[in-house]
């Protein structure tokens, strides 16, 4: 089936905001432009930037529900950050130069028996994806409805924290894309793997409280994956309205 782009996402801190864009400019072995180019590294991790390393190194959604309700506003010219919680006023600051804002900002919805929040890292190579090559989630609006429906209510889109969302394909079709390519707007991607989900798609998006056992309704189809993480092979342009085939 074909497929429409209908909406695109980055996420410029790790866990920390997300930020809807008009247009993303994809190159070949890169993730999305400013993409988990930082990430907040608690204090039992050794995380310097220098090198990807896994999410367990860092602050994120799974420990700290709360984390789940900030949304973001990246101005790229001067790499300034404003970020947005219902529950504190707003924190404009720059991470590169500024680290300790985020900290003192963020730090105090980390509960106090996980790690704590110690530091702002920014990646050197590329961003900090949940996958060891670079990434792009392409999420399937389709999927994300029948997940809806097991729940028994509509479910915001940002619980999955996804780049590329698609409609007009069938539910779960982008499982079936693993290993082959596929063009969406002027770029071409493969789909390495599935996107398998953890506790932090229980936080409610708009309050960063846990409500609905999501992955209990993923085992409803014998898994608790939502998504698949694309390598992008060819880069180019997407936009909402783009076309979505696989080749």
């Amino acid at each position: 089936m074909t497929g429409r782009v209908t909406e695109i996402w980055r996420f410029p801190i790790k866990s920390h905001g997300r930020e809807q864009v008009e247009a993303a400019q994809l190159t070949a072995g890169q993730t999305l432009p400013w993409d988990r180019v930082w990430a907040v590294a608690h204090d039992q991790s050794d995380a310097d930037g220098s090198e990807w390393v896994s999410c367990a190194h860092f602050s994120r959604g799974s420990k700290a529900p709360l984390l789940g309700a900030i949304s973001a506003k990246l101005d790229e010219a001067t790499k300034t950050i404003t970020l947005s919680h219902p529950d504190l006023p707003d924190l404009t600051f720059q991470p590169d130069s500024d680290p300790q804002a985020l900290i003192d900002w963020a730090g105090p919805m980390i509960p106090d028996n996980r790690a704590q929040s110690a530091r702002v890292v920014r990646g050197a190579q590329r961003g900090f994806t949940d996958s060891d090559f670079p990434s792009i989630t392409l999420c399937n609006m389709s999927s994300h409805r029948a997940v809806s429906q097991r729940v028994g209510h509509p479910l915001s889109i940002h619980r999955w924290r996804g780049n590329i969302w698609m409609d007009g394909l069938a539910p779960w079709e982008e499982f079936d894309w693993i290993d082959h390519e596929v063009q969406i707007g002027d770029a071409v991607l493969i789909p390495r793997e599935r996107t398998n989900r953890c506790l932090a798609t229980h936080n409610n998006p708009d309050t960063g409280r846990r409500d609905d056992n999501i992955l209990a309704a993923l085992e409803c189809w014998d898994h608790q994956d939502f998504s698949v993480r694309a390598e992008v092979l060819k880069g180019g342009m997407v936009r909402p309205g783009d076309t979505v085939r696989r080749l």
